[in-house]
């Protein structure tokens, strides 16, 4: 969904209601309306209101099979263009009429096609005669039908209901922070636990003693950020070994190895956890871990000194078991081997570190969104507590880096954290976001009408 003002676009075949629904819900006859088919032609925008959302209301051409380059195939491609950047369809049917092949050609369309969410709209459900269309319109495989009456505006709390949760509240809507998704230096900070080989590492990817190294703990003093280029690709690197003076107590120095891997956050986007292979993985490096993951920082663990580690593919296997216990809230952290001495596996721990902050930094597009959130929505159904059904109507990414969801629907403050922890999960194993921390919003919004 774009930013700013939602907008709600109208959709259907001609004469099925939209102008009238399009005037109900501006307050006023912009739109013309009369019974001859096609009277629209151009997308007509005004400002709409119903209760207390405001929003802005799109209505268009009326959707129809047409040949290509006539008057009805430019009307239909005006419809279709009018979804880009909206935040959600109102797919209008008259429930009078029965569904014809084009409300069903087009249902398929919408289904597979459109990038928003479609709330199908049983016009014209007046009087008890409409009864028999509005159960035909669920087989259009949409959704729930609101049935309603845009020309005695009848049924205008049940179109609350369906739009309500797919309209943020003030505060909700995406953040656009300006050039977060442009290809800036990579900020790649190195933490972990005193002596682990952080400067080392930093001086060899340099190719030049840079930093001051040597077997006593706690010889660099401040974080230190270097300009450096990985294959003609720009990178900043932030070693933060220090701020450990007078550290002789293993409990000071353990609680200031921390201080200074919070203070490296502040400034990196991908966190690289150096662990010294000859001493494995201790409990301050998980302590360091889960708040590099707090903080929404993409993470990398490597292990150093790799050429002088024992029975190799126990120890790795063991690290990594270790990870995936101590992490269980992020499933899938890279986890590679390094040697800072001689150099082995730099190349690829910069690598994963470039394809990392790609993956923190994407935005999935809303279409691929919303088909994963209706699949996972199928393969398990949120639960019934008390017997009345959670619903869950739209997902939106709010913000990348970290990569941040809203969920929109009601009653969603009685889902069990067990259900978030599955939605999490899922988007990690369909959409490619393994190792990242995610963080998923739950909104609800009141009905008006409830007491």
């Amino acid at each position: 969904m774009a930013g700013g003002t939602p907008r709600i676009v109208i959709l259907g075949r001609p004469n099925v209601g939209k102008s009238t629904l399009f005037n109900r819900l501006v307050g006023k006859k912009l739109a013309l309306v009369d019974d001859q088919p096609g009277v629209t032609r151009d997308r007509r925008e005004g400002k709409g209101q119903l209760f207390d959302l405001e929003f802005t209301v799109i209505d268009t051409a009326g959707l129809e099979e047409a040949e290509a380059g006539s008057l009805s195939d430019r009307m239909r491609s005006q419809s279709r263009a009018a979804l880009d950047g909206a935040t959600a369809a109102l797919y209008v049917l008259d429930v009078r009429a029965g569904l014809t092949e084009a409300d069903r050609h087009f249902a398929r369309w919408l289904r597979q096609e459109a990038p928003v969410p479609i709330i199908p709209v049983a016009n014209k459900c007046e009087g008890k005669a409409a009864e028999a269309g509005l159960m035909e319109m669920f087989e259009l495989g949409l959704g729930d039908p609101v049935p309603l009456s845009a020309e005695h505006g009848e049924g205008l709390a049940d179109l609350f209901e369906a739009l309500a949760p797919l309209i943020p509240e003030p505060g909700d809507e995406p953040e656009e922070v300006e050039g977060e998704d442009e290809e800036g230096p990579l900020k790649l900070a190195i933490v972990g636990r005193p002596n682990a080989g952080k400067s080392t590492l930093i001086n060899k990817l340099l190719g030049e003693n840079r930093l001051l190294t040597g077997p006593e703990a706690g010889i660099t003093r401040d974080s230190i950020a270097i300009q450096w280029e990985w294959q003609g690709r720009p990178v900043e690197l932030i070693d933060t070994a220090g701020m450990r003076r007078k550290a002789k107590v293993v409990d000071k120095l353990e609680k200031l190895a921390v201080a200074d891997a919070r203070h490296a956050v502040d400034f990196a986007e991908v966190i690289v956890l150096l662990l010294d292979a000859t001493l494995g993985l201790e409990a301050q490096d998980l302590r360091i871990a889960d708040m590099v993951l707090q903080e929404g920082r993409a993470l990398i663990v490597a292990i150093n000194k790799w050429d002088s580690a024992e029975d190799q593919s126990r120890l790795f296997n063991g690290i990594k078991k270790a990870l995936d216990e101590g992490l269980a809230q992020v499933k899938g952290v890279p986890l590679l081997t390094v040697s800072a001495l001689t150099g082995k596996g730099l190349d690829t721990l910069m690598q994963v570190a470039f394809e990392t902050r790609e993956r923190w930094s994407r935005r999935v597009p809303t279409s691929a969104l919303n088909r994963w959130f209706e699949h996972a929505l199928d393969r398990n159904p949120p639960p019934a507590p008390g017997g009345r059904r959670i619903k869950m109507r739209y997902i939106t990414q709010a913000r990348n880096r970290p990569p941040t969801f809203i969920v929109f629907g009601t009653r969603l403050d009685e889902l069990p954290e067990s259900y978030n922890r599955y939605l999490v999960n899922s988007l990690r194993d369909d959409l490619d976001l393994k190792g990242l921390p995610i963080r998923i919003n739950m909104r609800s919004r009141k009905n008006p009408f409830d007491t």
